[in-house]
């Protein structure tokens, strides 16, 4: 439990995922916006000077454009945003869940090879005794040579097992501080007699696999990426204006100011 919080707090695969999350949800935020009106600030002011004499001109008007989802267009953009950010989650969910089991199926693979490495140690304890014992028998008369040769060449197998299985837990400990995103090193852990295991998985739970929901958002995602398409085939609607105030009226200069108003719509 230590080594999967461990791994919940510092892998990056799932640091990612939590940023995917942040990023489909401001953007499942703009296509929501897109609803509407968008709004514009821009200010102009000219100074002229003609013959002496000095012209200053300015208008300060605010613009607002509106498009009018007649077929679809907007509102399909906001489905499939809202379809991303499942996706998003589903994906960081499965990052989650596949984290969590790839450090514990590590870390039992670690009392794994513990127990073997126990056993193999053991055992070559009792051939190295065996050869002894049939070194024995030889100078006695009641063994040959080649039965030594025998019990020798079992004794270094066991014994290049237990290499083999020295590397294997080296190995085992490296893949599981990858996993946990630090740096090489020896975990602490208890003995695979020790440990307790549930057998068996509801058949509810397969419904909840966060791969198979990914895979869903993300025929949704294309599904409603297709209704955009073919709203892009139809003409869109949009409503402006602008109102605000100008001194600039044509070649007339009045001051003070006078409101300015202006709407238009475009096909």
């Amino acid at each position: 439990q230590a080594l999967i919080e461990r791994g919940l707090q510092n892998n990056t695969d799932l640091r990612t995922a939590q940023l995917r999350v942040e990023e489909a949800k401001a953007a499942l935020l703009a296509a929501k916006l897109s609803f509407l009106p968008s709004l514009a600030f821009s200010p102009q002011g000219t100074i002229s000077s003609f013959d002496g004499e000095t012209s200053k001109t300015y208008t300060v008007p605010v613009s607002a454009s509106w498009e009018l989802d007649i077929f679809g267009k907007l509102r399909n953009a906001k489905k499939q945003a809202q379809a991303a950010y499942e996706q998003s989650e589903d994906y960081q969910q499965a990052v989650h869940s596949s984290l969590i089991a790839n450090i514990a199926n590590t870390y039992y693979t670690l009392l794994m090879l513990d127990e073997q490495l126990a056993i193999s140690e053991k055992t070559a304890v009792s051939w190295k005794e065996t050869v002894q014992s049939t070194e024995a028998l030889m100078n006695a008369g009641l063994a040959n040579e080649s039965a030594v040769s025998q019990m020798k060449a079992t004794y270094f197998e066991v014994e290049n097992s237990v290499l083999d299985l020295k590397e294997q837990i080296n190995q085992t400990e490296n893949s599981l501080a990858l996993l946990l995103a630090e740096s090489p090193q020896s975990f602490d852990r208890g003995r695979l007699a020790d440990q307790e295991f549930s057998v068996g998985v509801p058949i509810q739970l397969l419904a909840n696999r966060p791969d198979v929901r990914e895979a869903e958002r993300q025929l949704e995602q294309a599904f409603y990426v297709t209704n955009q398409a073919n709203a892009a085939f139809y003409p869109s609607i949009t409503l402006s204006g602008s109102a605000g105030w100008t001194n600039s009226a044509g070649a007339l200069i009045t001051n003070p100011g006078k409101f300015l108003a202006s709407a238009v719509a475009s096909l």
